[in-house]
């Protein structure tokens, strides 16, 4: 018995054995210890004088002590002192019974309150279906049939008889089983669409809850960064007053230093003049030149881009007239419109609200861009003006710069309000300088850094330098193409459209300009790329059957667009063309970002190609609105930058949208 005491690593490998050895309770092992320990009870209970000497005793206490020595008998009884006697009622019942004593032990409280179930089918139905191989149906299905019986199953049976009706009778049977469990695995999956629809609806409604709070955040954050703008403005002026204090101190001389100046300067003193004593009289008679406030925002709004495209964010009576240009900085940021009403005016997109109107031009303005504080603006009077636009007087979140009135509305004010109109003379000083050199309407015009680059209907392009405010260089078109054709070269001359000429199309219809490179469309369809270096076209590009109205190119690819209703992407690199589509009617208006083209082609939406995914799709005032029974106008101008698609229409209106 010393060996029962043994840690467990003393005993052999006992997993060869077979199942109903290795078992406690098994009936061989039962019967087998059964036997030895009635015998031993019985040489026990004989009448022996010294039990210990007969062989009987011995023989038994022997057996009994190499049953107990067996590992597979000691680690069944220690198994067995571990297992609670539930678990070995348990173990010798069937899965029917023990499914039968789990409902006959539910609780009346559960049995009361079983909820309706909407499915016809049970619980168990389900997981037949779902899971034939398992249930008692499907493994007698997939039982092996020996070849005998497969032999006699291939036997032709003859019709009518018996054995063929109990066959038919079973296949039907079959049958009958699969179509239950068709019909059955048919309303799981609707019940399974039904939950899913459920859940995108909860869905749903978390989304719209957490855009709402976007908002209120991106409301917050616009404030607080217009607190932060304030700030930072006193804090400049409270820096200027501090240095000019300082600066006057130094230059102020003490009164022991104005005493010996005094004495030596006592015979001479009248002849002097008096403000030539005062000090620095002249520094401080002069208006110091004040550093412009940045108005551009510090963090970019997130908020439309989890909008659904074609969603409309905002619709804005900017005008009484056809819209001729626009442009913004940034979503949700300045938008500056121009129309055939002679107007420009400054917008906040954030509000909706107009900042203030622009005025100088004594025409409409045909071409304008906005880029950072500074607007560039082309009119039909041939001058160009340059406008600071941190030098508003009006601040779109609701106060006036210069002014305590607190009394001003907010710029959120409420939408069926009618809109409120800016302060007189909010945009005062914002003029920067005027350019003069063109002898006719400026048609299109483009600045990055200190250079500007304009087209105009005299024919010309003129580069300016913004730090001088003067023209530096001027190209002839006309020239250029007689150059060309003199030369010998067919891809520089001057074209004649193959299209009727439109008497309102520009000669010069677009231009951007890149360092010192500079591409052009015009009138007669090619787009010309000049070197401002050597104000030399050094290539052309050939395609357009009509005028060129807009384009715009990046390191890669330069995109156009013409009244001869196509849109054409050409490769930079080689001077081919890459793509190209076209709509019904003229495109007057385009521009991309890093997804989509939209452009303007005489329809009341505008036209957006996805360049990722490849397909054409609306946008706009003419999908929404014709549901209502409307009719919009059409759309004249369209911007993009980051999915944020601002359009101008031929009544005045302009409408924001998610792209």
């Amino acid at each position: 018995m010393a060996n029962a005491h043994h840690d467990d690593n003393e005993y052999p490998d006992v997993s060869n054995v077979p199942e109903d050895e290795a078992s406690v309770i098994s009936t061989r092992g039962l019967e087998a210890f059964g036997r030895k320990v009635t015998a031993t009870a019985g040489h026990l209970m004989g009448p022996l004088a010294d039990p210990t000497a007969h062989p009987h005793y011995q023989s038994a206490m022997g057996e009994v002590q190499k049953q107990l020595r067996r590992p597979t008998l000691q680690r069944s009884v220690f198994s067995m002192a571990r297992t609670t006697p539930t678990d070995m009622v348990r173990s010798k019942l069937s899965t029917k019974e023990i499914q039968s004593r789990a409902l006959s032990y539910v609780p009346e409280e559960m049995l009361q309150n079983i909820p309706e179930a909407e499915n016809s089918y049970s619980l168990f139905q389900g997981f037949q279906a779902s899971f034939p191989d398992f249930t008692q149906e499907g493994k007698k299905h997939r039982r092996r049939v020996s070849r005998g019986r497969k032999l006699l199953e291939e036997t032709p049976i003859q019709p009518g008889t018996p054995h063929a009706v109990h066959k038919l009778k079973k296949e039907k049977a079959s049958m009958m089983h699969q179509f239950e469990m068709l019909g059955i695995r048919k309303n799981m999956a609707s019940s399974e669409i039904r939950e899913i629809d459920n859940k995108i609806a909860n869905l749903a409604g978390m989304r719209k809850i957490i855009l709402d709070r976007l908002a209120n955040l991106e409301q917050e954050e616009a404030l607080l960064e217009h607190e932060i703008v304030e700030l930072e403005g006193r804090l400049e002026e409270a820096q200027e007053l501090a240095d000019e204090a300082e600066s006057i101190s130094m230059q102020t001389p003490t009164r022991s230093e104005a005493d010996m100046v005094g004495d030596e300067d006592a015979p001479g003193f009248m002849s002097q003049s008096v403000y030539e004593k005062l000090p620095a009289a002249s520094a401080s008679s002069t208006p110091s030149k004040k550093k412009p406030r940045n108005i551009r925002r510090k963090s970019m709004p997130i908020l439309h881009e989890h909008f659904k495209p074609g969603t409309m964010i905002r619709s804005m009576r900017a005008h009484q007239d056809s819209i001729t240009a626009l442009d913004f900085d940034a979503p949700f940021g300045l938008m500056v419109s121009a129309a055939m009403d002679d107007s420009v005016k400054v917008w906040d997109l954030n509000a909706g609200r107009c900042i203030g109107l622009l005025e100088g031009h004594t025409a409409s303005v045909r071409a304008l861009q906005v880029e950072d504080n500074f607007l560039a603006t082309g009119s039909m009077d041939a001058t160009i003006r340059l406008w600071d636009l941190s030098k508003a007087h009006y601040d779109p979140q609701g106060s006036q710069f210069g002014k305590d009135d607190e009394d001003d509305g907010m710029a959120f004010e409420n939408p069926d309000d009618l809109p409120v109109d800016p302060p007189a003379g909010s945009m005062a000083d914002c003029p920067v300088f005027t350019l003069q050199a063109h002898l006719d309407e400026i048609t299109a015009l483009y600045f990055r850094d200190n250079v500007l680059v304009s087209g105009s209907a005299d024919k010309t392009l003129r580069q300016w330098d913004l730090e001088k405010g003067r023209c530096v260089q001027t190209l002839d078109v006309m020239w250029a193409a007689a150059q060309a054709s003199a030369m010998g070269s067919s891809d520089n001359t001057w074209r004649q459209t193959t299209r009727a000429s439109d008497g309102s199309a520009d000669f010069v219809g677009a231009l951007q300009v890149f360092e010192s490179a500079l591409a052009c469309g015009t009138a007669d369809g090619m787009v010309r790329l000049w070197d401002l270096r050597s104000g030399q076209v050094h290539r052309s590009l050939v395609g357009h059957t009509g005028p060129v109205t807009c384009l715009q190119f990046d390191d890669v690819h330069l995109v156009t667009g013409s009244l001869d209703r196509s849109i054409r992407i050409w490769d930079l690199r080689t001077g081919s063309i890459y793509d190209a589509y076209a709509y019904d009617n003229p495109i007057t208006s385009m521009m991309f970002d890093q997804r989509r083209i939209v452009c303007a082609a005489g329809e009341d939406v505008v036209k957006v190609y996805d360049k990722v995914e490849g397909r054409h799709w609306d946008c706009g005032a003419g999908i929404v609105e014709a549901e209502e029974a409307k009719a919009p106008a059409i759309v004249e101008r369209v911007r993009i930058k980051d999915g944020y698609l601002v359009e101008g229409r031929q009544d005045g209106i302009v409408g924001v949208w998610t792209c």
